[in-house]
């Protein structure tokens, strides 16, 4: 029986994993999966060796907590592939122990490939990992067109397949159906605020867009403030930061909706809504694919923000996803000291008064630069065929 090796780390990456995974055992029900990452990726078939959706960061400061469980991680990786090495080695998205263990799948000659590759192409051109990975993948599956073409000038073997987000969300509710499940009546004005995948993100995020949701519900007193959580152990804190400023939220847990899985639940309050506060990250482009009108912030811890502008010299044309896609501001975004609570505030209500001819616009070019659906089958497909070549 073949033997796969899927790795990951965050939500994000558990999901997208979780898909790849159900999509290859469709294609090779026999194949034999180990995986690190998370629940989801045990619940589409993988055997779970290791969890790591919840040592993920960003920043220098905010990884330093993590460095045990990070070296912890490679160390049962590491021996894994010792004593059961597997076919073929599958790396999606999380650059922290991804980078680390692509050299000793190149050392112990273990095929690899990358699914959802480290975003180098916005954040950090000519990177030395970037070179390294193009010669220790043996494919590279590119999810953006110009992805494909960085990685390609790096001498990587790359098949551009498209987003998955094309295929994942396919099967999302229309926004009645979603009202319809949630409770909500037809004309009511829901705002869902997205403020955290990381636990960082409760300290950093969190009370800038909760502080917005207050100013918009003094001008709107009967909008809904609906939160769906990444995490259950995120319901505590957001509901303790909601408490003190008096805002009344509905935190919608997976958990609690044993109908739905955390996928589909976190999808069915996006359907539903009238405007997204999020912050930066894949929930940008699920809500431009679904046409729902938004704000992206994003904060850091200002010594990380500062060491990484001054002394790191990253540079990046845009920090959400939507506008990355098309190298233009087709979504407003707010960055560190821009992202302060009356001026988001005072965007949502924009998005929300005037016509949105021009976003949607927007948004089906963007949809349209994503590629076409069949994304799943067409990775999945890429990799069976490595694994059959090796």
């Amino acid at each position: 029986m073949s033997h796969l090796f899927v790795c990951t780390g965050e939500v994000s990456g558990d999901l997208q994993a979780s898909h790849l995974i159900r999509e290859l055992l469709r294609q090779r029900p026999h194949l034999r999966i180990t995986a690190v990452g998370g629940e989801e990726m045990a619940a589409a078939g993988a055997r779970l060796l290791h969890r790591t959706t919840e040592i993920s960061s960003i920043g220098i400061l905010e990884a330093l907590p993590f460095v045990g469980p990070a070296l912890w991680t490679e160390w049962k990786i590491r021996r894994f592939l010792a004593q059961d090495p597997p076919d073929v080695a599958v790396l999606v998205d999380y650059i922290g122990v991804n980078s680390r263990i692509a050299p000793l799948l190149q050392r112990r000659q273990i095929p690899a490939v990358y699914y959802i590759a480290p975003q180098e192409w916005v954040w950090s051109p000519n990177s030395r990992l970037t070179y390294q990975l193009a010669q220790q993948m043996r494919l590279m599956l590119a999810i953006f067109p110009e992805e494909a073409r960085y990685y390609a000038a790096a001498g990587a073997h790359v098949q551009y397949v498209g987003h998955p987000l094309l295929d994942i969300l396919a099967a999302v509710p229309s926004r009645a159906q979603a009202r319809a499940q949630l409770g909500i009546p037809a004309e009511a004005t829901v705002v869902v605020v997205v403020p955290a995948s990381r636990r960082q993100e409760l300290r950093s995020v969190l009370p800038v867009l909760l502080q917005a949701a207050q100013l918009l519900k003094a001008h709107l007193p009967q909008a809904q403030f609906w939160v769906p959580l990444a995490s259950p152990r995120f319901a505590a804190p957001i509901a303790r930061a909601a408490r003190r400023l008096g805002l009344n939220l509905t935190l919608l847990d997976p958990q609690a909706l044993p109908f739905f899985s955390p996928h589909k639940a976190h999808h069915l309050a996006l359907a539903a809504a009238d405007l997204v506060l999020a912050k930066s990250g894949t929930v940008n482009l699920e809500t431009a694919i679904l046409g729902i009108p938004q704000v992206v912030i994003y904060r850091l811890n200002p010594l990380t923000f500062w060491l990484a502008r001054h002394w790191l010299k990253v540079s990046v044309p845009f920090m959400s996803p939507p506008n990355l896609v098309l190298m233009r501001p087709i979504v407003p975004e707010l960055l560190q000291e821009q992202a302060q609570p009356e001026q988001i505030a005072q965007l949502a209500l924009e998005l929300l008064t005037r016509k949105q001819a021009q976003l949607q616009a927007d948004y089906a070019a963007m949809r349209a630069a994503l590629g076409e659906p069949g994304v799943l089958a067409r990775a999945a497909k890429a990799i069976l065929e490595v694994l059959d070549g090796k």
